[in-house]
C-alpha cells in the first residue's frame, strides 16, 4: 500500500498540515499510521467531513424560525 505525508495530503485536501494531524490524532482518517513522530496516510484515504460545521442536510430539516411582525 502507498502512503503519502500529512504535507501531502495537505495540499492534496486543500487544508493545513496542522488540520490533517488534528484528524489523524483524532482517528479520523482510515488507515493512517504513525511510525515514529510521523503519520502516513494511505493515498486512498478521503479527507473526512469537517465536523466545526453543520452539514446542508441538517440545516434544510432544521425548523424554520418564526418572527413576530409588529
Amino acid at each position: 500500500m502507498d502512503y503519502m505525508t500529512t504535507k501531502e495530503a495537505a495540499s492534496i485536501w486543500g487544508i493545513s498540515a496542522r488540520r490533517v494531524l488534528q484528524y489523524c490524532n483524532a482517528r479520523r482518517i482510515d488507515g493512517a499510521v504513525k511510525m515514529g513522530n510521523t503519520w502516513l496516510i494511505p493515498k486512498s484515504a478521503e479527507k473526512p467531513a469537517d465536523g466545526r460545521f453543520k452539514s446542508v442536510k441538517n440545516q434544510e430539516n432544521r425548523p424554520k424560525e418564526i418572527t413576530c411582525n409588529e
